[in-house]
């Protein structure tokens, strides 16, 4: 029965990083509630994707720094399947903003980032921690940055965002233990449309070809690579929680420019 399946809620998961999670997670016999905000298109493609893999999917349009629409996600995944056994906090949003340049970066622009990147994070959370510690073996797993760690990154904004989703990482396992483990992932350069929408196609190629000579594995990675770590802190990892878990072939020990 479908309701004996897993079930996960995967925010911003029409594309990139989200959608490879979902397909992912639907290969392995889970459940899933895709998260979107603008593309109905691209989200149904991932549910149709999803479907062709063996599981039940659904999609739910709304901007989770919204607390309703937040309750909305994790209502719609009880209502359907009465459980939620994990949750990727994926959604993110930044300004490219050269670092140097200061007076390109409002106030603004930090609550707009925050709101998405960290606090998004913590009501999906709230939403969803009551049937995540029913479940027993729940997990949460956030998506974070190498920018939170390098003062680097598409902005000063955005990277300070993932350094507070990284202390939230922190304080969140230990208030959701011991039914809930919760990790993040902090991707160095991935190959998303986000980039390339960003860069055009030519500077992506070349951004992701730098970061790949800077570390030991010579690599960048894809959206499938982070997805395949995500899906391991869910799946395995039995006593991993609290953790930052670096998936950028090592670029992390490189020294930053």
């Amino acid at each position: 029965m479908s309701k004996e399946k897993r079930v996960a809620i995967v925010t911003g998961s029409s594309s990139g990083i989200g959608a490879s999670t979902v397909r992912e997670l639907a290969r392995r016999g889970w459940n899933v509630v895709i998260n979107y905000s603008k593309s109905a298109e691209m989200a149904e493609k991932v549910v149709a994707d999803c479907v062709a893999l063996g599981a039940e999917a659904v999609a739910v349009q709304g901007d989770v720094s919204d607390d309703a629409v937040c309750k909305q996600l994790a209502q719609t995944a009880l209502d359907k399947w009465g459980r939620i056994d994990a949750l990727v906090n994926n959604a993110g949003s930044t300004k490219f903003v050269a670092h140097a340049k200061l007076d390109d970066l409002s106030g603004a622009d930090f609550v707009r980032i925050y709101e998405t990147n960290v606090v998004s994070s913590f009501q999906m959370t709230r939403a969803c921690a009551a049937a995540l510690k029913k479940s027993g073996k729940g997990a949460i797993v956030n998506v974070s940055s190498i920018a939170s760690q390098w003062g680097t990154g598409s902005s000063i904004a955005y990277a300070a965002s993932k350094g507070a989703l990284n202390s939230m990482t922190y304080s969140l396992a230990r208030v959701m233990g011991p039914e809930v483990r919760v990790n993040a992932v902090l991707p160095g350069y991935v190959d998303t449309p986000w980039q390339v929408n960003a860069h055009g196609a030519e500077k992506a190629a070349a951004h992701a070809q730098r970061y790949a000579s800077h570390n030991p594995l010579n690599a960048s990675c894809s959206p499938e690579d982070v997805a395949e770590s995500i899906v391991w802190l869910i799946e395995g990892a039995p006593k991993t929680t609290g953790q930052l878990v670096y998936v950028d072939g090592g670029t992390h020990m490189a020294v930053p420019r």
